[in-house]
């Protein structure tokens, strides 16, 4: 899946019918079971979170495959009714000083099982969906004991008051965006009480890009102060204290430009945030939230196109799609890796069985030409970057940039996917590596 950036099998198998035969089987096999699946999420990230302060990212995505009327392939409603799939909510890892993906930690992928009748403030948390958040982060908290720090991140629906609740009993740490204008200790409401904030600093930050938006710099205002939330009035609760002491961080755009929806983040945490630097801290760690939302993308539409798979039942689609996560979250790390700068073991993605085989994969890819080499380490993970580019169509154009101001003595590598380029393949082979003049000499190294 990974180097054929696909999990439809019929485009995998290549036309090879008994490859796609195999693999349905292996999916429909009773001893390969999701729960199995979602737990071999860890096995690299375990040892990889060591030592560092790890942000534990949770989100949840809908997977929406196509159906009709006669032939629902056994799913459950999403969105509003109007399609059919399966949710995945995922635990992703990142070292929060990096951004580096440190891999899955734990999860859950379900399909709903018909509409349900009593409302949802009748229900105990145990029968609610949003229980994910909770849940999820107990089932990681083991596998993330080496770690120095744990900061859960969530976006709107991870504010949930039982989850900054277990949050000390876990020994782990949270920041939530504010979904609801909560209720404080002293009666007054959250907002109110963060627009009665001063603003401390104002600074420039880069929003990364995203779906429907470019990347692009927001001036943003900063409030922060102390609050405490109080308890939900609801008998489901009673067991939790009455209140919680949190730090709030209000970041909002100071001039916001037209036609562009202004940022406005309004952070909760159980971080202590005493100093404006402090405060801009927690921004940047929940910046990397992003990175989540890149892995659903290349989950979805920018890599593995998981929807366009026509596997036929609900069992074999949900380990289909615990399968696909690993798959993508790999792919993000190579991503991540290519270029040489994260200096991440190759042991984070793969291990020793499939390290072996990159190994011998590589030693032929290099046989077929005296020029070219991987240029990484070995035990790296842009080492096995580079070869899984290779078996999946890219090509690597090697030159030495020329610079006045800096010589550069090392080549640099430029990847070139063929997806698309079919025709010119060839040509563009041609180009690339026929011989050249050398490059002239600058004039500061004339004699």
């Amino acid at each position: 899946m990974v180097a054929g950036k696909d999990v439809c099998l019929r485009r995998l198998a290549k036309g090879v019918r008994s490859r796609e035969v195999q693999f349905n089987r292996f999916l429909g096999n009773a001893k390969v079971t999701t729960a199995r699946v979602i737990e071999s999420w860890s096995e690299g990230t375990v040892a990889a979170v060591e030592g560092r302060h790890v942000l534990a990212i949770q989100d949840t995505s809908e997977i929406n495959f196509a159906t009709t009327a006669k032939r629902r392939r056994g799913l459950g409603e999403i969105g509003h009714g109007n399609g059919r799939g399966v949710l995945l909510h995922p635990m992703l890892a990142a070292d929060a000083e990096s951004g580096s993906c440190l891999g899955l930690l734990s999860g859950q992928v379900w399909t709903r099982k018909g509409r349900r009748t009593v409302s949802h403030d009748l229900r105990p948390p145990s029968d609610k969906e949003s229980q994910r958040w909770i849940t999820t982060a107990a089932a990681a908290r083991p596998l993330l004991a080496k770690a120095a720090m744990v900061t859960m991140l969530g976006d709107r629906e991870s504010d949930i008051f039982a989850l900054y609740a277990s949050a000390a009993k876990e020994q782990f740490h949270v920041i939530a965006r504010s979904m609801h204008d909560r209720k404080l200790a002293d009666g007054s409401g959250l907002y109110v009480a963060s627009e009665a904030m001063a603003i401390i600093e104002q600074r420039a930050i880069v929003l990364p890009a995203r779906a429907q938006r470019t990347e692009r710099v927001a001036l943003l205002d900063l409030r922060f102060g102390a609050v405490e939330l109080a308890r939900p009035q609801t008998k489901f609760l009673r067991h939790l204290p009455k209140s919680l002491p949190l730090s709030l961080v209000d970041v909002r755009e100071a001039d916001p430009h037209a036609g562009i929806e202004p940022l406005h983040w309004r952070l909760l945490t159980t971080h202590p945030v005493t100093t404006a630097e402090e405060a801009w801290r927690v921004v940047e760690w929940y910046k990397r939230r992003w990175l989540i939302e890149q892995f659903f993308r290349i989950l979805k539409t920018q890599g593995l196109r998981l929807e366009d798979s026509q596997v036929a039942t609900a069992e074999r689609l949900l380990k289909l799609v615990a399968i696909a996560a690993k798959a993508a979250v790999i792919a993000l790390q190579l991503v991540q890796a290519r270029d040489g700068r994260d200096r991440q073991s190759v042991r984070i993605a793969f291990d020793a069985d499939e390290v072996a085989t990159l190994a011998a994969f590589n030693r032929n890819l290099e046989a077929q030409s005296k020029r070219l080499r991987n240029p990484y380490p070995p035990d790296s993970l842009a080492w096995a970057a580079w070869i899984i580019g290779r078996l999946g169509g890219w090509m690597l154009l090697r030159f030495r940039p020329v610079s006045p101001a800096r010589r550069e003595r090392s080549p640099k590598w430029l990847p070139v996917q063929r997806r698309g380029l079919e025709a010119q393949w060839h040509a563009l082979r041609c180009a690339v590596y026929s011989p050249r003049p050398a490059p002239a000499r600058e004039a500061a190294d004339q004699p």
